[in-house]
């Protein structure tokens, strides 16, 4: 048996459980303000705390959906297998992404994966599909929710 099928049938076991949770990372306003800057996009919700504060039901500034989208590949270091024989890990995409809740500027996100299918697709690509919360630390409702795709490259 090949490392690419050892891989697919060590977790196959594993679809529709939970796969790993993050350690918490908080999201802070400088993290807001240089997301904000290296994307061009400093809406004032996200980079003006005074008038976010007096004009948004927040109380302050939020961050942008995609820095806490983006934070996926920190947690998904932490939490994600890398399979023996594996050289690579790529994004490979989204098929669905849904922001949730508002992520407030000093709030801690952590993410949590479900496996919910992998499956060999060449000789050296393993896809994963995983689904990936991101929660807010003392909130019921998640910042996102993502079915998210990625590949494992063996050699």
């Amino acid at each position: 048996m090949s490392k690419i099928d050892d891989a697919v049938t060590q977790d196959q076991h594993k679809i529709g459980t939970e796969i790993g949770v993050s350690d918490w990372i908080t999201v802070d306003q400088k993290m807001i303000d240089q997301f904000a800057t290296v994307t061009h996009d400093e809406q004032w919700i996200h980079v003006d705390p005074a008038r976010a504060a007096a004009e948004t039901p927040f109380g302050g500034t939020i961050a942008h959906g995609f820095l806490s989208l983006s934070l996926a590949s920190r947690f998904a270091y932490e939490c994600l297998p890398v399979y023996e024989g594996q050289v690579m890990g790529i994004n490979y995409g989204f098929n669905k992404i849904r922001f949730l809740a508002p992520v407030k500027s000093g709030s801690r996100l952590r993410g949590r994966f479900v496996l919910r299918d992998i499956k060999k697709r060449s000789a050296t690509e393993v896809q994963r599909e995983t689904g990936l919360s991101i929660e807010i630390e003392g909130n019921d409702t998640p910042a996102l929710v993502a079915e998210w795709l990625s590949l494992s490259i063996f050699e």
